[in-house]
């Protein structure tokens, strides 16, 4: 959630806007952590429809880059630790699994950002395309085809899969940013 808080200011101005308005500051962080929490219970609800094992593990070069990010004003990665899976498992089993957490970002994505048009509050409208933009975006950075991202995992799969999901959720970030 402190990254999250912290994305609406430079080093710790954030605490004050905390202050002048709590509502807003704790709702987009609240969004925050729940974008998160949904990519990774997706990839857990997925292994386990796979009869695969499936837990949470925390990282402690992970919960640095966490921190780091909660002070920095431009890198902010939410990367505390990751879902591990264990059994036996073929590419494209390997592959849905890591494209479950990117793909409901992408749905939180769409569902966030259709939900600001009948709004009328602006404070409502920017807390819910702000969450729409970072779950696009976590979407898009966690399909990137490198190292233990998921985009890795899911090209080794299917190329045209990933390419789908990359592109809509850079889609999706572009259009919530810029409209």
């Amino acid at each position: 959630m402190a990254v999250g808080l912290s994305m609406s200011g430079f080093g710790i101005r954030w605490i004050f806007k905390i202050i002048q308005n709590p509502m807003l500051m704790f709702g987009s962080a609240f969004l925050f952590m729940l974008i998160f929490i949904s990519h990774e219970l997706a990839h857990k609800a997925s292994a386990k429809h796979f009869g695969m094992w499936a837990e949470f593990r925390l990282s402690l070069f992970g919960i640095a880059l966490t921190i780091i990010s909660i002070a920095s004003p431009l890198i902010k990665i939410i990367s505390p630790g990751a879902v591990m899976i264990s059994g036996v498992a073929d590419r494209k089993t390997v592959g849905k699994i890591a494209f479950a957490g990117p793909l409901i970002n992408i749905l939180l994505a769409v569902s966030l950002y259709l939900m600001i048009f009948p709004l009328h509050s602006d404070q409502l409208t920017f807390m819910l395309s702000r969450g729409a933009a970072l779950s696009s975006w976590m979407a898009m950075f966690n399909l990137i085809p490198i190292g233990m991202l998921d985009g890795a995992k899911v090209m080794w799969w299917s190329k045209a899969a990933w390419a789908a999901g990359f592109g809509i959720s850079l889609m999706l970030s572009l259009i919530v940013v810029y409209l």
